[in-house]
């Protein structure tokens, strides 16, 4: 669901990077992804450390081709998967489908756009998503993930967050290592995302997120560059 938000807010639905809303784009996804993460692992490791159990609301911001809210789905939950790409959706969708599971409602919208009962979620999760928003917006956005969550809710981050000590060189650092993993196809991605997208320093997402109303449970950033939050809603 969505509303009818200003003529001057942030567009989330202009490509940012990598166009996710082409069909090519979608294609290689995962196997492009598969040659330095494993996606699947990574979902249930996020889903342990939530503790998600059987009929907990929880809602995936950036939730591309869906191999996180299945095996969310899985376990019982009922999972709203929330993308700005219909075509990410439409592949989530035949991925539960393939799966057979149920209790996930797909939504075309973002970080600003999406509506949820206020409250009401019980966990909030994103992965290599919240960069595609400037700074500012980035607080919106986490104000907004604030009031959908119950008091006590949880919100798991999971991005492209950078420590401001060598800062450039564990930027090159991280580029070469895409490189071996990937090739040409993963360095030109990372080399986009530091020049086209919205990545920030640690300090300004622990302020902007305390400024919304969460308490940083447990924080890591990997390499100066991937930051991984977990948090409460205070």
């Amino acid at each position: 669901m969505m509303q009818s938000n200003p003529s001057w807010q942030y567009d989330e639905f202009k490509t940012v990077g990598r166009d996710y809303g082409s069909q090519s784009e979608v294609d290689v996804y995962d196997s492009s992804h598969a040659d330095f993460r494993d996606i699947k692992a990574e979902s249930n490791h996020v889903l342990d450390t939530l503790g998600i159990k059987r009929g907990d609301a929880i809602i995936d911001f950036g939730s591309g081709t869906g191999t996180f809210v299945v095996e969310a789905a899985r376990r019982g939950a009922r999972v709203s998967a929330v993308d700005i790409s219909q075509a990410m959706l439409a592949r989530a969708k035949a991925k539960a489908d393939q799966e057979r599971v149920s209790g996930i409602e797909f939504h075309h919208a973002g970080f600003l756009t999406y509506e949820y009962p206020e409250g009401s979620a019980d966990a909030i999760v994103t992965t290599f998503a919240f960069h595609h928003l400037p700074d500012f917006w980035k607080g919106i956005a986490l104000k907004r993930i604030h009031r959908m969550l119950r008091l006590g809710g949880q919100f798991y981050m999971h991005d492209v967050i950078i420590e401001e000590p060598c800062a450039l060189e564990n930027i090159i650092l991280f580029i070469n290592k895409q490189e071996e993993a990937g090739g040409n196809f993963l360095r030109e991605d990372a080399e986009g995302h530091f020049r086209d997208e919205f990545s920030t320093y640690d300090w300004a997402m622990d302020e902007l997120l305390s400024r919304a109303g969460f308490s940083i449970i447990r924080k890591h950033i990997e390499g100066g560059v991937l930051g991984t939050y977990l948090c409460k809603k205070n």
